[in-house]
């Protein structure tokens, strides 16, 4: 938010400079920002942290006396814990305290998932231990729901994750029920218009691509890795032109799937073992995705991109650094001709600006 603001500062002072925005306007706006509305402010932030904190202190203390309670007394204690926290977060909400409510339906969450376990420990029910976390996340998904509380359904996307985890461990093999387990909360997160919910569930379908690369057909194949990813990319810039009204989540579209395409695009390189020739194609497709990104970023103004570029730019370069010392053409000659190429991308783009700026300004 900081940042954010410096940035409008500076823009607004050049907007003010140029004619477009007057003083008093540029001093309203910057007057909004100030007041924080919209922001993450301090007094969510300790209540989300009070609520994790009695979450442990609530498993702590059933814990401590468990063994001393009498079986009704324990499931009395913990259908109590629940509802009340549910009850509380109810009253919390209709007084518009949603930070507080959040955090009572994060104790209500948590409490639910440590009946399930307590519970089955308590009457020896040898079950399968994903099963029990299934049924954690579906919980907490309805009350995030039922409640519109956003860090319930985010809790609900790290259980589904730890599902999936806990599947993978037993089956050895991709497990495709996380996908519509995915799909189910992510809708959540569309529903309860929360966009870094969004971006939570794009992360966790990224790591599920990057991760069952190894098992899409029993073997590594990283290649369906990279072109889901590319293919993320391309429906991305297809939306960006052809899609007005989801023009904005398209640029977050292109990060995700650009970093699924290196993903990939490093694991058919390093992983597999690809001949020579292979290699340094595919290293050079890499490497000109990578300034793509960088070049999109600068033209459309989107920072990520641009960070995203440098990043999968830089690991490609330590990569090959790595695998090719003494081979491919020679370490310094391989870095020789890759700086040269990137000097005269750069100097083509250089012009190109300047070209532009020219021709936008008045004559």
């Amino acid at each position: 938010m900081w940042s954010y603001r410096k940035r409008l500062a500076r823009d607004l002072a050049h907007w003010r400079s140029q004619g477009w925005v007057t003083a008093d306007a540029e001093a309203q706006i910057l007057k909004d920002v100030a007041s924080g509305r919209g922001g993450v402010g301090l007094a969510p932030v300790l209540a989300i942290i009070a609520g994790v904190l009695m979450c442990f202190a609530v498993a702590s203390f059933v814990a401590a006396n468990w063994q001393d309670m009498p079986r009704l007394g324990r499931l009395g204690l913990l259908l109590g814990i629940i509802w009340a926290s549910y009850v509380a977060a109810g009253a919390l909400a209709s007084r518009g305290a949603g930070a507080f409510s959040d955090a009572a339906v994060l104790v209500g969450s948590a409490a639910f998932g440590a009946s399930i376990m307590l519970v089955s420990q308590m009457y020896h029910i040898n079950g399968n231990p994903p099963d029990g976390v299934l049924l954690w996340w579906i919980g907490a998904l309805l009350a995030g729901v039922a409640l519109r509380s956003n860090p319930a359904v985010a809790l609900a996307m790290i259980l589904v994750c730890v599902w999936w985890g806990m599947a993978m461990n037993q089956r050895n093999g991709t497990f495709w029920p996380f996908l519509p387990a995915w799909a189910v909360v992510a809708a959540a997160f569309a529903w309860q218009r929360w966009w870094p919910g969004l971006h939570i569930a794009a992360l966790a379908l990224s790591v599920f691509v990057v991760v069952s690369g190894v098992d899409f057909g029993r073997g590594d194949s990283h290649a369906v890795v990279a072109l889901v990813g590319l293919a993320a990319c391309a429906a991305a810039l297809l939306i960006e032109r052809q899609v007005p009204a989801l023009h904005d989540i398209a640029p977050a579209i292109l990060g995700y799937g650009f970093a699924v395409a290196v993903a990939g695009l490093l694991g058919l390189q390093f992983l597999e073992s690809p001949g020579h020739l292979l290699l340094i194609a595919l290293a050079a497709f890499t490497l000109i995705l990578c300034l793509a990104a960088i070049a999109y970023g600068l033209r459309a103004g989107h920072r990520g991109a641009v960070w995203l570029g440098y990043i999968g730019f830089s690991v490609e370069i330590l990569a090959l650094y790595t695998t090719t010392i003494g081979s491919i053409l020679g370490t310094s000659l391989f870095f020789l001709s890759a700086a040269i190429i990137v000097a005269m991308l750069a100097y083509a783009a250089w012009r190109l600006a300047d070209r532009q700026n020219q021709s936008g300004a008045p004559g």
